[in-house]
């Protein structure tokens, strides 16, 4: 049995997916700048590269980068987020997998991007086998970004906090070492106090 992650108790249920995905068109739609995660990733390594979209949701990150040229694997735990994907983007490889237990036919890959609080929502429990698994497919010196809120300000609502603190212990026991942090996608500064942080940890293999 998969592990219930806490995204599946705070989503809302059936309709989440396409709600969610609307709540980015709208942005799109009225002018926002819905790819800073994708320019992210994109300052720190060049297409065509190998990307992992972790907790890939309905792909909008995945989506932009296939779009830029890198070759990306999108993955998400829930079936209604992969299957929007799967509509709205067939360049892309999706695949439904839990992160914790994530086995994928390649194990390349540059870059393992988690953006939209995918820390915080895994399945209670589960944060280090996550990011082992991460770090399984990884190129030697490959990097894992990953964003999320720290308050419950930047949390969906029901969300408990992962402190950053959890977080890093994991990366440091799967063999991750902290190259920066930043406190927004657009890199802006990080402060201690800050609600949001975007870390950069690199697998030296």
């Amino acid at each position: 049995m998969e592990p219930r992650t806490r995204w599946s108790e705070v989503s809302g249920g059936p309709g989440a997916a396409t709600a969610y995905q609307r709540r980015f068109d709208d942005l799109a739609a009225a002018g926002m700048d819905i790819h800073g995660e994708a320019a992210f990733v994109a300052a720190l390594v060049a297409p065509p590269v190998r990307v992992l979209d972790a907790g890939c949701g309905t792909g909008r990150v995945a989506t932009q980068l296939t779009a830029l040229g890198y070759h990306c694997v999108g993955v998400d735990a829930d079936a209604d987020m992969i299957a929007v994907a799967e509509q709205r983007d067939p360049a892309t490889t999706w695949v439904r997998q839990d992160l914790s237990r994530l086995q994928l036919r390649s194990q390349a890959f540059e870059l393992a991007v988690l953006a939209g609080n995918v820390i915080p929502l895994l399945a209670p429990g589960t944060l280090l086998a996550a990011v082992q698994r991460l770090v399984a497919h990884l190129q030697p010196g490959g990097l894992v970004v990953a964003g999320f809120g720290l308050d419950s300000a930047h949390l969906p609502q029901g969300c408990p906090v992962t402190p950053l603190e959890d977080y890093d212990r994991a990366c440091e026991v799967a063999g991750l070492t902290l190259v920066r942090r930043h406190g927004t996608w657009d890199r802006e500064p990080w402060r201690p106090d800050s609600g949001y942080a975007v870390s950069v940890h690199r697998w030296a293999g």
